[in-house]
Formats: structure tokens, sequence, C-alpha cells
């Protein structure tokens, strides 16, 4: 049994997570936003799934998460909390507070729980650190717009390659992976795949990490995908 924190689980990707990591008798630690779980994950109730309240953008909400699971392993930590960002998000027209915002959310979130529950990685046989990231953050790929979410990714994606070395001698595996383009609020429903699809690929590459794989930037299928 692997014990797994899932930010962000009560839709849509990570939703889905949970409720497959349960089918196959994993432990899940569900974060939500807010005070009271939603009737999402209140549907999925049962002896191993705990709920925890948790603003990703909050230092006392991860200061409280990481005091009480003081001393309990985690083997899996999902960043899977993000937003796709303001409205205006083009270079001539643009939501700065909207973009800090994102920013915050998606790069520099992951980091500090991470960091935060990095004493709960290490008590892991094989600690992993996946952070659900975006191809639309790749620099290799050419495309306009959406530059708040863009920059958000890329740079999330270089924060985790640079974690991956810090964190190389403690053990700990830690991989941006891209979720493929998912039918989700987020998505919408011309995406090219379903949650169930998304999800089953990434934990399926999860349960395959180790150390020697540590920094790659991943797909949802387990291929390489360049920075």
């Amino acid at each position: 049994m692997n014990h797994v924190l899932v930010t962000g689980a009560g839709r849509g990707i990570g939703l889905e997570m949970v409720k497959q990591l349960l089918k196959r008798g994993d432990f899940v630690l569900a974060t939500f936003r807010g005070t009271e779980p939603p009737p999402s994950l209140l549907s999925l109730a049962c002896a191993n799934l705990e709920f925890h309240p948790l603003r990703v953008t909050h230092a006392k909400d991860i200061e409280t998460l990481a005091e009480t699971l003081e001393g309990r392993t985690i083997d899996l930590l999902i960043n899977n909390a993000g937003i796709i960002g303001p409205k205006h998000q083009a270079y001539n027209d643009m939501d700065v507070s909207g973009w800090l915002e994102t920013f915050e959310i998606n790069t520099i979130a992951p980091l500090m729980i991470t960091t935060a529950l990095i004493p709960n990685l290490t008590l892991s046989s094989n600690p992993r650190v996946i952070t659900i990231s975006s191809q639309m953050g790749a620099l290799n790929r050419d495309a306009k717009g959406m530059l708040a979410y863009r920059s958000s990714k890329a740079a999330v994606n270089k924060v985790m390659q640079v974690l991956s070395l810090e964190l190389k001698e403690q053990g700990i595996t830690v991989c941006p992976v891209h979720p493929g383009w998912v039918k989700t609020d987020m998505g919408g429903d011309k995406a090219d795949i379903t949650t169930q699809e998304s999800a089953d690929g990434i934990l399926a590459l999860a349960d395959r990490l180790s150390i020697e794989n540590s920094g790659t930037f991943f797909t949802w299928e387990g291929n390489f995908h360049e920075w």
C-alpha cells in the first residue's frame, strides 16, 4: 500500500486519481480548498481516505498540513492543484494581478508544499514527487497566447528540475508531468482524452519511477517530453 497525497483533489484529474488510488487499495491524503470537503470527495469517504483543507498559496495552511502529518510516511506526492490563469493574458492585454496569482498557484505552491513534506517523503523507501505541468510550458514548442499559464508551467518545470538535483542525495525522485489535453473544466469538451485516461497514465508512470528518472519531464503516457 502506498501513502499518496494529492493536492487539488476535489475535481478533474485530481479527483479521478483519488478514485483510482482508492480502488487499488492505496491510502490517500486528499487536499481541498475551503473549510469542508466538496461533495465529490465526500462521496468517496472510506477508511483509506483522509481530507485535509489546504489553500496552496497560504503559508500557514502548508505549515498546518506539515504539522498534522508529522511522522507519517508519504510515498508519493502529487502536486495537482493549478489554475488556467486570468481571462486576459495576451502580451498586449495582460491581467498582471491574475498573472501573479497564476504563478503563486502553479509555480511557487508546488515548491513550498514539497519542501514542507520532505520529512514525510524521506520516511518512504521510494519517495516520489510528481508535479502536474503542461506541454504549454515547453520552450521547444511554438505557440501564441496564454502567457500567464504558459510561463507559470515553464517556470515550474525549471523549479522541479532544480529540486530534483537538490533532493537527489535524499533519494527523492522529482518529475514534472504533462497530463495531456484533458476533458476537464480547464481543458474543455474538445480535449483529446478523459480524466480517467490521464489519471491512469500518470499513476502507472508514478509506479515505475525511481531515482534514476529524477529530473525528467514526462508525458502522461510515460514518454520523455522535451523541455
